[in-house]
């Protein structure tokens, strides 16, 4: 009868020995915690400097910016709009809007506020966004830019 009880009591606990084994060996393979405190929320711009101080790459991230310089078109293989914003940290990025897939945000000038959803690609001068379009198979929620109210995708 003891030792039916301890299996009782074992079971119940089961899932926080469990816990207690997985989140540590999580946290060390990722080399952060999972889950962030509610005060300790991690900005867009706060994720993207940590991402390129550390090389980080191959998330998504959704932020606002200024275009500081519009590029000549890409036009190798998919044509992209290509432009260059800086965050409110001084950081720049390169965003490789892909024209094929969404339509060209118009009327573009140094000094516009843009808004965009994409995946981030690290580099030596602040990181490229793309994947700013919907995805065609469907697999990915996909991104976007928003200018002057309207969403281009």
């Amino acid at each position: 009868m003891r030792g039916r009880r301890w299996l009782q009591i074992a079971n119940r606990w089961r899932w926080a020995w469990l816990a207690a084994l997985v989140v540590p060996m999580l946290i060390a393979l990722l080399g952060r915690p999972l889950l962030a405190p509610l005060d300790g929320v991690e900005t867009a711009e706060q994720r993207l400097q940590t991402a390129f101080e550390t090389r980080q790459e191959g998330f998504w991230v959704e932020a606002s910016a200024q275009v500081v310089q519009l590029l000549p078109d890409d036009r190798e293989g998919s044509r992209h709009q290509r432009l260059i914003v800086a965050l409110d940290s001084g950081q720049t990025l390169l965003i490789a809007h892909n024209i094929d897939l969404a339509p060209r945000v118009p009327e573009l000038s140094r000094g516009d506020e843009i808004r965009f959803r994409g995946e981030y690609v690290w580099n030596a001068r602040g990181g490229v966004i793309h994947w700013t379009h919907h995805d065609p198979d469907g697999r990915y929620p996909g991104g976007w830019l928003s200018f002057q109210g309207r969403r281009y995708r």
